[in-house]
């Protein structure tokens, strides 16, 4: 039992266990961000702002996520999502 605390306790301050339990709540809930889609030189053709969750694909082309009850997919274009 100590050794599992200890464990916990050492993981609570790294920023990998950080960032797991942020992609957990994220994959769980979603978290409030913002989405920029922008075209080949580099103007921005739409903003989506919620609370979602993004999925990419393994070739790095495709970007999906829902909000608002909409599926949303954007392939081939460059896409920046900020945490709010």
């Amino acid at each position: 039992m100590a050794a599992a605390l200890a464990v916990l306790f050492v993981l609570a301050g790294c920023e990998s266990w950080d960032r797991a339990v942020k992609d957990f709540g994220s994959n769980i809930n979603g978290l409030q961000r913002v989405a920029t889609v922008y075209d080949q030189g580099g103007n921005a053709i739409k903003t989506y702002k919620g609370k979602f969750d993004v999925e990419v694909n393994e070739y790095g082309n495709k970007i999906k996520f829902d909000l608002d009850g909409k599926r949303i997919l954007i392939y081939n274009a460059t896409v920046i999502v900020e945490e709010e």
